[in-house]
């Protein structure tokens, strides 16, 4: 490793720091015009980052005039380089932390978006909504001169309370639920209230990935479960909690980030009885739900919850409002009281604003209208997906709803290699290890179909099955 890169966690993000090495070794002359600069593998590998992150570094570096590209060559210093050296005191590199890489992905601005599984805001209703927001300025003049109460506006949870009851015909009160600012904060809240080190924690294998970084933050020991097209093999699902006494279980078993599978209500059921039997809480995420295609899902596992053993969380962001940051947390009043003061501390409340703006949009005649022809967009987008990845030696279970296909490479295909070209080609994806609490599902990858539109969808899947097919046949000679 080398002494004068700076030090992980400074102020500046990692690519930043990277960047900001290159740039000041080149100044120093290290490296001259038109020399070629270090493959992307091996500066990784000697500063002891993600290949990711040095690919952004380098980007940065293009797109600033400091470097330029060889077409399968690589990056080579720009004639005429110029710039102020900083003699600042250098610090020794410390090792690289443990993260998640799902946000540098994001991060880096593609063309063929299939890594965000969100949906195209083309697909939103915008004019409409914008409709909404004017009426709660009528409705509630002094909205932004008050806060939300801790556990959210009063008449938006009395509002959801309906809801579940009459939709998925479980019965919740108001005071039994939270309103959080998206399903994130609500997995965070939860850990916190919950976890300890070394507490044992169920969770399905593939799930999402910001669940795990949350989970091993806390320090907890992650037991995976795996999950088929057909649900959980409950008989692991039984020996895991008689054998490791977990604190809870983080499922996600409607249209399932990554894969997509969707739990049947019989065994749905019988999680409920294992929990109450072995005493472990099932905290059941459920950001998809109304994605459908065909038919409705099965309820939730809440609706088969008699004795609070289970916790349901709720989103709305995904296919309503993203940028409102709204869900819901449903929970019984032991583990109520414990939320209220952690959610305090978060952030003293989920803006009021945004509440009321969702509370009169998801009561509209509209949302429904807009739900429907969601489903039909959605559901023609994966078609398409599933059409031009038929060419490709690859395999999935084609799901019923949701926003992502979990798709199997051949495992010629190196993962790695194959998302650094493919971000330089302007394509991005999911690779599988990010989903994996054991950090391998190597030949797996996620691509989401919901927020790019049909041509673009063609053409960046056209592209990504080019470059994997090329990257195939190298690794056979």
């Amino acid at each position: 490793m080398n002494e004068n890169f700076p030090v992980a966690g400074q102020s500046n993000s990692l690519y930043d720091q990277v960047y900001d090495y290159l740039l000041n070794r080149i100044a120093r002359g290290e490296w001259k015009e038109h020399d070629k600069l270090p493959s992307i593998r091996m500066l990784a590998q000697q500063l002891n980052v993600h290949r990711l992150t040095v690919f952004r570094a380098y980007q940065l570096l293009k797109d600033n005039g400091k470097v330029y590209v060889k077409d399968k060559s690589g990056y080579y210093v720009q004639p005429n380089f110029r710039m102020a050296v900083d003699h600042g005191e250098d610090s020794p590199i410390s090792s690289y932390f443990q993260k998640s890489h799902l946000s540098e992905i994001h991060q880096v601005p593609v063309t063929y978006q299939f890594s965000k599984a969100l949906i195209d805001p083309n697909l939103l209703p915008n004019l409409y909504f914008s409709h909404y927001v004017k009426k709660v300025f009528d409705l509630y003049p002094k909205v932004l001169g008050t806060y939300s109460t801790v556990q959210g506006d009063e008449e938006l949870r009395e509002t959801l309370a309906r809801y579940f009851s009459k939709r998925h015909r479980f019965h919740v009160s108001a005071d039994e639920l939270l309103i959080t600012s998206g399903a994130q904060q609500a997995i965070d809240l939860i850990s916190k209230i919950l976890i300890k080190p070394k507490d044992a924690v169920l969770l399905e294998r593939p799930t999402y990935s910001a669940a795990i970084d949350i989970f091993r933050r806390q320090g907890a020991h992650l037991i995976p479960i795996d999950i088929h097209p057909g649900g959980y093999d409950l008989a692991q699902v039984e020996s895991y909690m008689r054998q490791f006494k977990p604190r809870l279980f983080y499922l996600n078993p409607t249209f399932h980030n990554p894969t997509g599978y969707t739990v049947p209500a019989e065994q749905r059921k019988r999680l409920v009885e294992l929990a109450e039997q072995y005493r472990c809480l099932l905290v059941e995420d459920d950001p998809f739900h109304d994605t459908y295609f065909d038919r409705e899902p099965p309820a939730p596992l809440f609706a088969y919850d008699t004795e609070g053993w289970v916790m349901y969380i709720r989103g709305f962001s995904k296919y309503v409002a993203p940028g409102l940051r709204i869900a819901a947390v449903a929970s019984r009043p032991p583990l109520m009281k414990c939320l209220l003061p952690e959610k305090s501390l978060s952030d003293n409340g989920t803006p009021l604003l945004n509440q009321k703006i969702f509370l009169h949009y998801f009561t509209s005649v509209r949302l429904q209208q807009h739900l429907e022809k969601l489903r039909i967009a959605l559901n023609i987008r994966k078609d398409i997906m599933e059409e031009e990845l038929a060419v490709a030696n690859w395999k999935w279970t084609s799901p019923k709803g949701g926003l992502n296909l979990w798709v199997k490479l051949p495992e010629t295909i190196p993962m790695e290699a194959l998302l650094i070209q493919s971000m330089e080609q302007s394509v991005s994806f999911v690779p599988g290890s990010i989903c994996d609490p054991l950090r391998k599902s190597e030949s797996w990858l996620r691509l989401s179909y919901s927020y790019v539109n049909e041509q673009l969808l063609r053409e960046g899947l056209q592209r990504l099955v080019s470059l994997a097919r090329s990257l195939d046949s190298a690794s056979e000679k």
